[in-house]
This record gives C-alpha cells, structure tokens and sequence, in this order.
C-alpha cells in the first residue's frame, strides 16, 4: 500500500478490534506475489482456464497491491482457488475448468468488490477482467483515521526491502546507521559494506551506480543522512539482467520521492553529539511533468582517534612500534534534481543531476620505536596532517517507449559519473626518516549506454533482453616532496608517479520468466560481460611497464519459486558473479608515505568468480513472519591482501640512504573457498503493542590457499553477523525502539580483522496530525570509546593494531512534511526509464527504484 494515509471513519471500538484482527492477517499474507497463485483446494475441479484482471484505488488510481482475490462457483459459498495482487495490482487464477464463477476482491478498510456471471467455457478458457476499481468503506470506518502503512521489513521473490522511513531509530543518523540495521548487511568501523559476510558487494543509489560509491563507499555512506533514505533492497541472486559486478550480491539505497500531484516537500533536522544532518526536498507533478529537487548538508564534530600498532618478525629479528591519536573532522553537502516528461502513454523521458562532496581534515601525533639488528633501537616522533576532499556527480538520462501491446517496451539510458579527489599530506619526523610532503589528484569518468527491451511472450511467458557497454577512464597524479638541505621542500621523482587506468566492459542479456500453474515461477537467463583493462604509469625509472588484460565471462541465473499455500513459498536460486580489481588493487606504483608500512597494486590480478546456489523458505503466521536460507558459496581467485617484510632501501633524516626491513602490504589471488551458511531473520507481533525482530547469518571460511603461501592457515573458521530490535507503540503517535548488534571478526588467511558491536535507542513522537515528528536517538549509552583491533599471524611475522573510536552519542531530530498532495484524477501515471544498472521496473519481483 505504501506510505500514503487513507482516513476513514470507525464508529466503535468493537469493529477497530476487528479491524486489528483483519490487518495483522493480511500483513501477514501480503508479500506472496500474485504471480504466485496457490494450488486450488484438494477437490477442486482443474482446467486449463486463466481469469486474470488489475484491481485499483479508486481515490488515488494507483494498483491495490496485495489484495484477496477468492474465486467461487456460482452458487457455492467456498471458495474454489485464489490469489493475491502483485505490486502492480495485477492477480492471475490458474487452473480453472469451465463453468460460471464468482470474484470476490477484499483488503482492509475497502468495500468487498464482487463480479458475478464470470463463464469460462471450452472454446474460451481465458478470461481478462481488466482493470477492477475498489472504494474504501464508508459504512464499516467512521471516527477512526487508519494509516496503511508498510512493514519495517518485507520478502519478495528476488529480495529483501528494509523500510528505512519506518524505522524508528534513523532519524539523526547516516546511511551506515541504517546499513548496520538491514538483514544479512553488516557495516565495520570504517564504514566498509558486507553483505553475508562478503565486502564484494554492488551498492546503488536508486538502481544507479555512482563513482564516489566505487572509489570511496564508506565515506559517502557516512555524508548521506539517513532522513533522506526510503528504502534499503537486498538482493542475494541476482539476474542475468543485472551487472554482474558485486560477488555478494546489489544493495540497493532508495532515496525519498512523492509520486503526488501537486507541490510537496520536507525537511528533516538533527543535531547531537557525533553529528549533525539537515537536508529537505521538494516536489512538483502535475500533468505530464514532474520536478524534483532536494539538499543536504552534514557535518561531524571533531572526534580524536587513539591507535596502537606493534610489529615483529621473529626470522629477521626486527620489531616496531606505534602510540598516537589523531583529531579528525569532517562535512558533506549532496543534493539533486530530477526532470521527468511523459510525452504521451507511451513515451517517457526522465533526466536527473545529483551532486555530492565534502571533505575531510585529521591531525595526529605518534611515539614511534624501530629495533633491528643494523640499526639497533630507535625512538623517533612523528606530527601527521592530511586533507581529504571529493567532489562527484552523476547524470542519467532515461527514455522509455511502450508498445501497444501491455508489458512490450523498449528503454534506452545514458549516465555521466564523473568524480574528482584531492589528498594533501604533510608528515614531520624527529628522527629516522626524511619529512614529506604529498599530492595526490584523482580523475574519474565512467561512460554508461544500455538498451532493454521487454516483451510478454504470452500470459505465461515473458522475455527480457538488452545490452550495456560502460566505459571508466581514471587517472591518478601522485607528487611527492621531500625538503633540501635548507628546508625548503622539492619535488621527488623517485618517489612521484603519474597513472592512467581504462577499463572498457561490453554486455549482453537474455531472461525468460514464466508463471505455472500450480503456484511455480520460474526465471532463468544468461549474461556475457567482456572486459578490457588498460594501465600505464608515468614514472619510467620506477620501472613499472604498462599493462593489459582481456576476459570474458559467462553468466547464468536461474530461479524456481513455488508458493506452497497462500502463506508459504520455497525458492531455489542460482546465480553466478564476479569482482574485478579496482584501481586501488592494480596500481603497481608503491606507496612509501608510512616509511614501515608500505603498499602495492598488482596489475596482474584475476577477476574473482563466485557461484551462489540458496534454497529459501518464507511463511507468513498470523502476524509473524519467518524467511530462512540456507546456501554454498564457492569462489575462486580470491582477492585478499598479503603482508610480508621485504628490504627497502631509502633515506634516513640526515639524507644517508640506509636499507630496512619494511612491512609490505599488496594483493594476490591467494586460492579459493568454500563456504556453507544459514540466514534466518524473524519478526513477530507481541501483546499488540511489542514486536520483536531478529537475524543472524552464519557462515563458513576456509580457503585453499595456493601452495607459495605455505604460511597460511587452513583451518575451517565460523563467522557471523546478528542483530535483534523491539519497537513498542506506545500510543497512537509515539513509539519507542531499540537494536543490538554483534559481528563476529572478520578472517582472512592471514589473520582476523576487528568484530564489531552496537546498541541504539530511539524514540520518535508524532505532531501536526502527522505531518510533523520529533526524535531521540541514543548510541552505545554506557561507554565513550569502542575499541577495535586487528592481527596478522602469518610464520614469523606478527602484527597488531588497535584503534579506539568514539561511538556514543545523543541527538535530537524533527522532520515536517508540507505541500498539497492531490490523490485524485490529477495524479498522472509515471513510470520513469530503466535504471542505469539493470535495476529495472516492471519484474515479476515486486517494485525496483524509481527516480
């Protein structure tokens, strides 16, 4: 149903009970798909008959999704077959012998709609019943204001949708907040995205790729306030349709946007001790056009960091050591503005223009100790300042034809990502080593044309295909500096380096859905994806020659969905993917800013390639909802980074060269794993005023390294991810709602990376007939600082870091809706273009992201 509200009137309390009773009971049946009908009861006569229709509000002209469609033989009182209405209204009955039949259409708070003298015969055994208008009751609700309203969090066929605006402890926080909160997706102190456990996950912002998301997810994830975000889909299988980027599987952010005719806005406020968030929107639709735009700003108050790194390697017989802190600070401003023109029924034109950037600024100092058997022992001290700053933008354009044949349309979409980023350094030693002085400039344009088609076969069968090319041209400029003998700093080439990265990818798609009988959907499909990579650099003493690289991969998905009962559906997938290395994983040059603690690119790295096979079970239990998975996970070419110490020849603070020991960290396709896991996530309604929800993933790590990496560990290892929450409504108009978190450390074959845990509350009044709603959110209440620690255990070499962050903190939030909102003949019927990631409108699934 959405978020709109319906006011109607209810004159006694007896009937709100009953009313109650009837919600939680549909709420529970709503999300088996309509494309899913359950079998007719054991006895019922069978055929090879079809009635199929579309039910609509008759306020706001919009599909009545999830409705009861019973189907009855003339002159009987049971129902013989069934169906529930999709995300577009529509509904299909199957199975059906020939005879006289009765439709009867319900939902809560609507008038039941019967059609009576429905004939299937043997010559005409298809029966379309178009378009079905229903009408709220009048005589049944008559002093009560009902919302329909949808649930925090909802299962459909191909993903899991977190109702980000129904959550109760968002307000004031950031699109990490909400992440950490989403079944299966967990989010660690910087701010990096898991998806059941895997960081190789494709994060769109409205069905749309984004090139601050590519180079720098986690600090883009931290500017979007959270006030902005409507929705959160998970998709664990995805499509042929789909890129097939993101071994993990696509996440999904929608962002907020009212599809009302007439002017409409909002603006969201919030202000607390770890940051600040105000952004607002504003919307126009009227007729054939509709204007968007909405801002936002955030920005942190200083936060110092403590951190602790030790070292040591027992064959070489050299160690080091770290203690500092470092104050950081940081603001992020993005805003949009969206274009859309319906031409005629069947020609549509959206174009939208985001914007986002901000910057970051940390000071730090550290005692610093290096011990080894050339130098002996020395303590030096080291003074730090960086600034980071980022500016993106995206531009995407849309064009979609519909034929006259309902469901046939060809789409057309152009995006322009281009990004800039600006790193200025400066590192002061006492001792040691040289000072330095670095910057870096960062250039990135990402080219993107798709062609989709779609075209209903027949009412069983419907076929999907298109093709994509995205074109990324990157550079990166990196000056180093190093001060003379009077102090003043000069350029170093030695240590400078230029780099130029395009990669090309080519695809291609085909995807066939049918709907069964019997309650079966199935949906197979196959992608191609060619990519050419190309790398140069500019520092020809460093020795780095350009490189090249061209694969190819085959693609295929596969899905069978079977709705057991009304209430129950068992889905089996399988879906295959890949990662290919970032910039960041192929850049050869070698980062000497942290004298013991280096880094390397490794051009010639492989794609990683993983294939996903999940046996689903989702049932709906008055008001309880139950989804659990179990899965195999196998991917080969894993990418993870290798810490050895290697020699390092360079100078020391008086200008002398001098040769250590030095930590080097690159990347390697280190082998393969296997793995095995379980997701069950719940949720139940408790003494009707206390629902609880909960979800853990569990899941296996053991690589079979490759044999030049002896050192590794081959233990099977149990990672996890959980969290659980209970909302209480309080009254009508206030709610309160609290959540835990707990991630387990994250292995890798050479050691763990940091767990993770949190606990939130939050309170949220509703003002001004809802219009208007005023929060309190509270983070980790009884403790300031959250420590966090990784190691490196690999032969003779050992390493520890710690860093303790700040995490508490209080905040207050307010959020106001203003604008007249039109729901009736006014409100024109949109549907934008494709998404410029195969995220697309119009599947069997459910609803994908509009803009």
């Amino acid at each position: 149903m959405g978020t709109e509200n319906y006011k109607f009137n209810l004159k006694n309390t007896t009937s709100l009970r009953a009313l109650k009773l009837i919600t939680w009971f549909l709420l529970a049946a709503g999300t088996v798909q309509a494309q899913q009908p359950a079998g007719p009861p054991s006895g019922a006569p069978m055929g090879n008959g079809t009635i199929l229709g579309t039910v609509i509000d008759s306020l706001t002209k919009k599909p009545l999704d999830y409705s009861t469609v019973s189907l009855f033989k003339a002159g009987t009182t049971a129902p013989v077959n069934g169906s529930l209405t999709d995300q577009k209204g529509g509904f299909k009955i199957t199975g059906v012998a020939p005879g006289t039949y009765r439709i009867q259409i319900a939902f809560i708070g609507y008038s039941t709609k019967t059609i009576d003298g429905v004939v299937l015969t043997g010559a005409k055994t298809d029966r379309n019943l178009g378009q079905v208008i229903v009408s709220p009751s009048a005589k049944m609700l008559a002093d009560v204001q009902v919302t329909g309203q949808r649930a925090l969090v909802e299962n459909h066929i191909d993903k899991l949708v977190f109702n980000a605006e129904k959550d109760v402890t968002s307000a004031g926080g950031n699109a990490s907040d909400i992440l950490r909160k989403v079944p299966m997706v967990s989010v660690d102190m910087d701010g990096n995205v898991s998806l059941r456990g895997n960081q190789n996950v494709r994060i769109l912002i409205n069905g749309k790729p984004s090139g601050a998301l590519v180079t720098n997810a986690g600090d883009v994830l931290k500017s979007m306030p959270s006030d902005q975000i409507k929705n959160i889909e998970v998709i664990t299988a995805p499509s042929a349709k789909y890129d097939a980027e993101g071994s993990a599987g696509i996440i999904n952010i929608i962002t907020k946007k009212k599809e009302v005719a007439g002017v409409s806005g909002s603006i969201n406020m919030g202000i607390g001790t770890r940051q600040n968030n105000e952004s607002g929107n504003i919307n126009f639709n009227k007729n054939k056009l509709s204007i968007t735009a909405n801002l936002g700003y955030n920005v942190g108050w200083p936060q110092t960091t403590y951190q602790s790194f030790s070292s040591r390697n027992t064959e070489l017989g050299t160690s080091s050591s770290s203690n500092g802190q470092s104050t950081s600070n940081r603001h992020f401003t993005n805003g949009s503005a969206s274009l859309g023109y319906d031409f005629n029924d069947q020609n549509t034109f959206n174009s939208t223009f985001s914007l986002r950037g901000g910057a970051f600024k940390n000071k730090g100092n550290s005692v610093n100790s290096n011990n080894s058997a050339s130098e002996g022992n020395i303590d030096y001290t080291a003074l730090t300042s960086n600034e980071f700053k980022v500016s993106n933008f995206d531009w995407n354009n849309d064009f979609t034809h519909k034929f006259k044949k309902e469901g046939e349309e060809l789409s057309f979409a152009f995006q322009w990502t281009h990004g800039t980023s600006d790193v200025n350094y400066l590192s002061e030693y006492s001792a040691f080593t040289q000072n330095q002085r670095a910057v870096n400039n960062g250039i990135n344009n990402e080219y993107t044309y798709q062609l989709d088609y779609v075209l209903p076969v027949s009412k069983v069968f419907k076929l999907e295909t298109g093709a994509k090319s995205i074109l990324r041209r990157i550079s990166s400029e990196y000056d180093f500096f190093n001060p003379d003998a009077s102090g003043a700093y000069v350029f170093n080439t030695a240590t400078s380096n230029t780099y130029s990265y395009d990669q090309d990818v080519y695809s291609g798609y085909g995807l066939l859905t049918a709907n069964l009988k019997d309650g079966f959907t199935v949906q197979a499909g196959a992608r191609l994806e060619n990519t050419k990579i190309n790398g140069n650099s500019g520092n020809v003493s460093a020795g780095l020659a350009p490189f090249d690289n061209t694969y190819t991969n085959f693609i295929p998905s596969f899905v069978i969905s079977k709705a057991l009962t009304p209430t129950q559906t068992l889905k089996l997938s399988y879906s295959k993917r890949i990662q290919r290395p970032s910039l960041q994983y192929l850049n050869p040059f070698l980062n000497t800013s942290n004298p013991l603690n280096q880094t390397q690119g490794n051009p010639e790295l492989s794609p990683e390639i993983t294939q996903t096979v999940e046996m689903t079970y989702s049932t709906f239990i008055k008001s309880s909802v139950i989804n659990a998975s179990v899965y195999y996970r196998k991917t080969n070419d894993i990418i993870e980074s290798y810490v050895r110490t290697v020699p390092y020849t360079t100078v020391d603070n008086n200008g002398n060269p001098v040769t250590r020991d030095v930590s080097l960290t690159n990347y390697l396709n280190v082998g393969n794993n296997n793995s095995i896991g379980v997701t069950f996530f719940g949720s139940t309604e408790l003494f009707k005023v206390l629902t609880i929800r909960g979800n853990i993933n569990a899941f296996t790590y053991k690589p079979q390294v490759i044999s030049s990496l002896q050192q590794a560990s081959q233990s099977t290892y149990v990672q996890y991810n959980a969290f659980i929450s209970g909302t209480v409504k309080i009254n009508k108009a206030l709610s309160a709602e609290t959540f835990l978190i707990q991630n387990s450390a994250r292995r890798t074959f050479q050691g763990t990376n940091p767990s993770f845990n949190l606990w939130v509350i939050g309170l949220k009044q509703d003002v001004w007939k809802k219009r208007g709603t005023i929060g309190l959110n509270i983070t980790q209440p009884f403790k300031d600082y959250k420590d966090f620690t990784s190691n490196i255990n690999s032969g003779p070499l050992s390493q520890s870091s710690r860093f303790s962050v700040p995490f508490r903190s209080f905040g207050v939030s307010f959020a106001y809706n203003f604008g007249k909102m039109n729901f009736g003949p006014q409100m024109p019927k949109k549907k934008r273009g494709v998404n410029n990631d195969d995220l697309k409108q119009g599947d069997s699934s459910g609803q994908g992201a509009q803009n």
